[in-house]
């Protein structure tokens, strides 16, 4: 039977002609750092962002910020915390709803947590959930296997939901959308030297990296930052677009 017949035969069987699903631009929430919002446009419904970088990098002032924006847009938000790091207070104090996060505590258990991650997504409701393994050991946020990210990406797809992951080193590779990695670079005091000083403020430098081309290139708001990008020396790596914005948080 030749492959027309097959074909015509194939094609009666269905109400429409066979066409490809167009698919949906995705939808950007701001971090509430207009240094990184305008190099990125924001995080991406429906995927996973990884911020990553060592401890005092700015990845909790980052997560402190994005709980601030979920806040403003009164969106219900889940934090999964894989090591018992999250401070109510200190995310109060930076505009959080606590009355509508939920905390989820895993006791130091990656495994616990990503089971976790795993229920909220699938259920539903969440404008943003969150995986913090930042005080998770690399060696074990590293045996979460490549197979579990993609699953957790897969979940996540065609939700309005911000699924962000907090670590020391990226582990979902290319199953990351986006990925924010953080870096120290300068420490802001008050006082003489020799006597005690307070901490006034720190800079932090970020490298952003996405991985996944979205239809169209950069989000809207990127694409308008798009010529400063590359006039101020910003390659366009084989593995997506990077740029390395910096931002001040200032001393609690």
């Amino acid at each position: 039977m030749s492959a027309a017949v097959l074909h015509h035969q194939f094609a009666s069987l269905l109400a429409s002609p066979l066409s490809w699903q167009d698919r949906r631009e995705p939808e950007f929430v701001p971090t509430g750092i207009a240094e990184i919002d305008s190099a990125t446009g924001g995080l991406p419904r429906g995927a996973l962002t990884e911020i990553v970088g060592p401890a005092c990098s700015g990845r909790t002032t980052m997560l402190h910020s994005i709980l601030a924006g979920a806040a403003a847009r009164e969106e219900a938000c889940a934090l999964v915390d894989a090591g018992d790091a999250f401070c109510p207070h200190d995310a109060a104090l930076a505009g959080a709803a606590l009355d509508r996060l939920l905390w989820v505590r895993c006791a130091h258990n990656a495994e616990h947590a990503l089971k976790a991650v795993d229920l909220l997504i699938q259920g539903g409701g969440f404008g943003l959930v969150v995986l913090d393994l930042g005080d998770t050991p690399p060696a074990m946020a590293r045996r979460i296997s490549l197979t579990s990210w993609f699953r957790l990406r897969r979940a996540v797809e065609h939700t309005p939901t911000v699924f962000v992951a907090l670590a020391r080193q990226s582990n979902a590779r290319t199953c990351a959308s986006l990925v924010v990695e953080c870096s120290r670079a300068r420490a802001c005091w008050s006082g003489a030297r020799g006597t005690s000083r307070l901490l006034r403020s720190a800079r932090f430098q970020v490298s952003v990296t996405r991985r996944s081309p979205w239809r169209g290139g950069m989000p809207p708001l990127a694409d308008r930052q798009d010529s400063r990008i590359r006039q101020n020396g910003h390659a366009v790596f084989p593995g997506g677009i990077q740029c390395t914005p910096v931002f001040t948080a200032a001393a609690i």
